[in-house]
């Protein structure tokens, strides 16, 4: 059956940071660090005056097409927007991400949703001209905490493995237990059965954690075009020596990202801070950072350290053993792909804003950042619950002690108590100008003599509630209970929930009716509701 659609203010929430309300809104104190929105008209002078001809196009899409090969469910769709990259007026839409264990949060599948959307009207507003999806996967993170685990049904499941390093070259073993404790968990019907399947045929028939999320991205987006890009990649660390070398050897990143997160501190926080070299040194089983001491340069945690001139030989020789980090990862993915948009959640847009001085020096393009699409899923359980307590969208964002008292002062609109409390002084007040005319020494005694009444008024008020609360228990436990299936443990739905609680219910037509419903309005960005 499909979906129904609300949307709301992204301000009304109260979800976001005010760098990125402020962002959203084109606040005049954001301004100075971007140079293009997401609009209609930003897009098409972007397009106008940027024409990406630092790129090697015929090293990226060879290199795209021997990634696409690693396995076997590469789509012709796919294969066909690699080789539009070929073309001049060819653009691509990038979104990031970790390479989370059975694709993590359910945002990962908005955020990948989003990226095509904007292709699909970016494509429709400039007809002329080729929009290309694309997953940065963050193969060579290697924060495995991060990525190891997933919530299903309010269960925890959790990879538990030694390996260190970069997580794309994690090996896979092991991981069949883990897929069938999630069996256990989704249960035995159609839906469920193919998406274990599909887990299997991801995760235990490839040997590594990278070849293991590409197939299974295929699977859920390849006929939407997906391009899939691996930053690990030798041919294309090749294109992006120049900046290594700055970076390390000048410092270049460093500086330009401190004058940008100074002015930024006027008025916010800064979300990532850089390092005099933003670079990694990896190896097999081994991501660390790189850091000059004296005249030599240290891979931290280990023995390695290199001569200015052994680094430097290791730049031109085997770029692919170096491993950018936040702050120059956007720099290498701006350096080799023709992108015009990066697609991204508050916290990704927050660092980036910072980033801009560095691309202009740099003399790479700054995309236009454009925020992935906002979520909340409401299954028909939830919205009969919505119904029966009278609530409003707006009221789903609220804080659940404020809804509660709410709905007491909604079901029990007679109870009163402050008047009370104001009458009750104003009694005192009176008796307290006889008083003081006749004996001021009593005006102490009639003071606490007001204020033991008031006091009074004050516990009956508490015993009230709790009489009230008890009365009306039965929808305050539905208010909990909707707060909890939309904020799970004080979370928004979808940085918790993964996906295939959906898809065990609607199978494919889940990720179907996602891609129906979270278009790109460019003269309007708005929260969205989902509605079964």
């Amino acid at each position: 059956m499909p979906f129904t659609k609300e949307t709301i203010s992204i301000k009304v929430t109260e979800l976001f940071s005010n760098l990125f309300n402020d962002y959203i809104s084109q606040s005049e104190k954001v301004k100075p660090f971007y140079n293009y929105h997401f609009s209609k008209n930003d897009f098409s002078v972007y397009l106008e005056k940027n024409e990406f001809n630092y790129l090697d196009r015929t090293v990226l899409v060879r290199a795209l097409h021997k990634q696409a090969d690693f396995v076997s469910n590469t789509n012709l769709s796919s294969k066909k927007n690699i080789d539009l990259l070929e073309h001049p007026q060819t653009y691509s839409v990038t979104t990031g991400h970790q390479l989370c264990l059975f694709t993590g949060p359910l945002y990962f599948i908005y955020k990948i949703i989003s990226a095509i959307s904007l292709c699909k009207s970016l494509k429709e507003t400039f007809p002329n001209k080729d929009f290309v999806p694309v997953y940065w996967m963050a193969a060579e993170d290697h924060d495995f905490e991060e990525i190891n685990h997933v919530n299903i049904f309010g269960k925890k499941v959790i990879w538990n493995s030694t390996q260190k390093g970069s997580v794309g070259e994690f090996s896979t073993e092991g991981l069949q237990s883990v897929i069938t404790e999630l069996k256990t968990i989704l249960g035995d019907n159609e839906n469920s059965n193919s998406l274990i399947q599909l887990f299997e045929n991801a995760y235990v028939k490839h040997s590594n954690l990278a070849d293991a999320t590409r197939y299974l991205a295929n699977e859920l987006f390849g006929e939407q075009g997906l391009i899939i890009l691996d930053g690990n990649d030798a041919d294309l660390k090749q294109l992006f020596k120049v900046e290594f070398k700055k970076d390390i050897f000048e410092g270049a990143s460093f500086q330009l990202v401190n004058n940008s997160i100074i002015e930024l501190q006027k008025n916010y926080s800064a979300q990532v801070n850089p390092r005099e070299i933003n670079v990694f040194y990896k190896e097999k089983g081994l991501r660390e950072r790189i850091e000059k001491q004296e005249n030599n340069y240290v891979v931290l945690n280990t023995d390695v350290r290199f001569t200015e001139q052994e680094l430097m030989n290791i730049i031109e020789t085997s770029p692919e053993k170096l491993s950018p980090n936040v702050v120059l990862r956007p720099l290498y993915q701006q350096k080799i792909l023709p992108n015009i948009a990066y697609v991204g959640g508050p916290g990704e847009i927050a660092y980036w804003l910072e980033y801009k001085t560095m691309f202009d020096a740099f003399k790479i393009h700054f995309p236009i950042l454009t925020p992935r699409h906002f979520l909340v899923f409401l299954d028909k359980s939830v919205q009969n619950k919505i119904q029966k307590l009278n609530l409003t969208i707006d009221d789903l964002f609220k804080d659940g002690e404020d809804l509660v008292k709410q709905l007491i002062k909604t079901q029990h609109h007679d109870i009163n108590l402050e008047n009370a409390k104001t009458e009750i002084s104003a009694i005192y007040t009176s008796v307290l100008n006889m008083v003081s005319a006749i004996d001021k020494s009593l005006i102490g005694s009639t003071e606490a003599e007001k204020q033991k009444a008031i006091n009074g008024i004050a516990a009956l008020e508490q015993k009230i509630n709790r009489a009230l609360k008890q009365k009306s228990e039965t929808d305050i436990n539905q208010i909990w209970a909707v707060k909890e299936k939309l904020f799970p443990h004080n979370t928004p739905q979808e940085r918790y929930d993964n996906f295939s609680m959906y898809y065990s219910k609607f199978g494919k037509e889940f990720i179907s009716e996602l891609s129906t419903h979270l278009v790109y309005d460019l003269n309007c960005f708005e929260y969205t509701i989902l509605k079964e």
